[in-house]
């Protein structure tokens, strides 16, 4: 599938649909039928380009999004299901020394570290293999599971038996119960043998060590998978019921010692240089290594760290691998094209001389705003540098003036437009941002077509059958010109529909279904659902748990225009939502326009009110906690993080629903407006005490 979409917000939509299918499909390949059919560094950049297009347009990411799950779920292969004791997780990627600074500086602000203090970081190769997981009980192996879904993997125990790196049974030393993780793979040179023994005997020919260890690691037959050269790097616990090792080197160091194959060429860095240098001499010496390797994989050595970084929802705080470099190419800028989303948003397109990239053909490139065409002097007709990066989104790197002085003399550096392309409505640059936005609103035919787009989109109203063309060609014969013309439709448009070419009765009647199947929805969908700017499903889900109901939340924003209102200040005090956000909010509820189609949509609907589900059995469950000041044993970030964990809602500011403000040291004004409010103030020692 090409990846030369225009990475803006009318297409992201279509994008991240079509990312979305193709990465389950190659993961089916990749995981039920050990036969990949692209390479690693192409399946990164997909994930990638799904991960940076879901981080620029956090409204429109699906619920069943790859970037939420690891793996596919195990299918009727002949295999017994068994669900892992702790999930395993997959790790995020990083693709430049710049990436890697900022993992860095994340871990030193989540546990509140000065940017000068050191933390030691194991390094080891990032083995390009399947991963498993080998559960012993008393000291016993008991089953080995693949990664499957991240909770739920496949028993291969009886193939996994017959790799004689892999002991049977452990020390006396061991934990009584303890999941050991690692990597099966074959050598370089047992995959040149195996694919030599294939061709005589006329058997399949594996495309590389990776797809012969998968397809042998998952053979019915046990006496196959013996024949196969298989071996088995471990490195990583899942669940022990003691502890093994308070440092990841240790932790080698002992799977070492109970006979597990570990990986060579570790060390430990103290600092961001001695990482950099790390990697680049794994990678000058990766084509010497017996087996195959595509980066390097970064830990925080402390065990007790990497315990209170802890996970997000599908990778670890505290590790994260750092993959190989992207390709770049050279190509002509043809045109620069300025395209319109959901929001309003302009973004600026480079059309280019189509070229390949890393094996991917590239036409068009994002070139994100105004300043990044300034800072780069990127004009039309210049010979200009395109990379995937980390082999994903398009992007124009740089220019090549040479070719300018030479061939595009007369070049003239990009206006950015006025007024909008699609409805000439004027263009606006807010104060703090980069970017311009059509004031059209809805007026704006193609801001329109995209809220609708959004509205019946995965992670909001769900439709089937109401894609992209389909909306378009709705919108355009004005069948559907605002969201309840949705629900409508089978009243106002039945026969119309079951008449348009490549329509009939059936079809009709699914779509009719699917629609009138969505009459009832949960509060945060809805709220997601109306494309409010900046209101993305974690915002949703925010608001949706602070108000509990539609109408309780619309009456709500209707109070709150009052600037100098309570219902203001308590849609500030929600975590996340400052006063910009806030503002986009209150704009929405503002806009008579708006307004009239919103009670228009709310009259065809059953909005469920939102239900909170609270662990009881935490003392801070459902109360609303406020932190400030500098938090000396923790970092903010780790102090939320935990809070949230326990049931109690982070709030951002101080009001008479308060149930605890935590003061680290300089507290200021929000100390004394709780002073005055009768909150209860607690130390951070207090509060750990209390938590604990």
């Amino acid at each position: 599938m090409p990846m030369s979409k225009n990475i803006i917000e009318l297409d992201a939509s279509v994008r991240i649909k079509e990312l979305i299918k193709e990465i389950k499909q190659q993961d089916k390949f990749y995981y039920q039928d050990d036969s990949p059919k692209i390479s690693d560094a192409k399946y990164d950049a997909l994930r990638q380009e799904l991960a940076e297009l879901e981080t620029a347009f956090p409204e429109l990411k699906q619920q069943d999004s790859p970037t939420n799950t690891i793996g596919v779920s195990p299918q009727n292969s002949g295999f017994t299901k068994i669900k892992h004791k702790v999930p395993m997780l997959s790790l995020s990627n990083v693709f430049s020394e710049t990436d890697l600074e900022d993992f860095m500086m994340r871990i030193k602000r989540f546990l509140n570290l000065p940017e000068t203090e050191n933390i030691d970081i194991f390094a080891e190769p990032k083995i390009d293999g399947l991963s498993c997981s080998l559960y012993y009980k008393n000291q016993q192996l008991i089953h080995a599971t693949t990664r499957g879904d991240g909770s739920i993997g496949e028993d291969i125990t009886d193939n996994i038996k017959t790799i004689p790196t892999i002991p049977h049974n452990l020390p006396d030393d061991a934990p009584d119960e303890i999941e050991i993780r690692g990597e099966v793979y074959i050598s370089k040179n047992d995959f040149i043998a195996l694919n030599e023994a294939q061709e005589e005997a006329g058997d399949k020919i594996f495309a590389n060590p990776r797809n012969a260890a998968a397809g042998s690691l998952r053979q019915l037959d046990s006496n196959i998978t013996q024949k196969r050269p298989l071996k088995v790097f471990m490195y990583a616990i899942g669940y022990s019921s003691k502890e093994i090792s308070n440092t990841q080197d240790g932790l080698h160091k002992k799977l070492k010692e109970w006979k597990f194959q570990v990986t060579e060429h570790i060390n430990i860095c103290q600092s961001l240089k001695e990482i950099m240098e790390h990697y680049n001499f794994i990678e000058e010496n990766r084509a010497k290594l017996a087996y195959d390797i595509d980066g390097v994989v970064y830990k925080v050595n402390d065990m007790e760290l990497q315990n209170r970084l802890g996970f997000i929802s599908r990778s670890p705080r505290w590790a994260i691998a750092h993959k190989f470099p992207a390709e770049q190419a050279e190509t002509i800028l043809n045109n620069i094209e300025i395209q319109v989303g959901r929001t309003g948003k302009l973004t600026p397109v480079a059309r280019l001389e189509p070229v390949n990239v890393g094996g991917v053909l590239v036409s068009n490139a994002t070139l994100h705003n105004e300043d990044e065409i300034n800072k780069k002097d990127i004009r039309i007709g210049d010979h200009v540098v395109i990379q995937r990066a980390g082999d994903v989104i398009p992007q124009v790197v740089s220019v090549d003036i040479k070719y300018r002085n030479k061939d595009n003399k007369n070049s003239v550096p990009f206006i950015f437009p006025e007024t909008c392309p699609e409805c000439d409505s004027p263009t606006k640059r807010k104060d703090g941002e980069a970017a311009h936005y059509c004031t059209g609103g809805l007026y704006c035919h193609a801001q329109v077509v995209e809220r609708l787009k959004h509205f019946v989109s995965k992670s909001a109203f769900d439709i089937d059958g109401l894609g992209k063309k389909i909306i378009e060609d709705f919108f355009a014969d004005k069948l559907i010109e605002k969201f309840g013309d949705i629900f409508r439709l089978e009243h106002s448009h039945s026969e119309e529909i079951r008449s348009r070419e490549g329509w009939g009765s059936l079809s009709a009647d699914n779509l009719f279904t699917a629609i009138n199947s969505k009459r009832n929805i949960p509060l945060d969908r809805f709220i997601y659902s109306l494309g409010i700017r900046q209101v993305g499903q974690a915002t949703a889900k925010k608001l949706a748990s602070s108000y509990g109901s539609f109408d309780n939340w619309k009456k709500t924003m209707q109070i709150a225009q009052n600037r100098d209102s309570q219902e203001y200040e308590d849609l500030l005090s929600i975590e996340d939502i400052g006063a910009i956000v806030a503002e986009d909010i209150l704009l929405f509820f503002a806009d008579k326009h708006q307004q009239a189609i919103l009670n228009d949509l709310v009259e065809q609907l059953n909005i469920a009110e939102f239900e909170n589900i609270v662990d009881l059995s935490s003392p801070i469950a459902g109360k609303i906690v406020v932190f400030t000041g500098k938090l000396e044993i923790m970092g903010r970030n780790e102090a939320k993080s935990k809070a949230e964990s326990l049931g109690a809602k982070v709030s951002g500011s101080i009001s008479k629903k308060t149930d605890y403000l935590i003061a680290g040291a300089d507290a200021g004004s929000k100390r004394k407006k709780a002073e005055d409010l009768g909150v209860t103030i607690l130390s951070e020692q207090e509060w750990i005490n209390l938590i604990s």
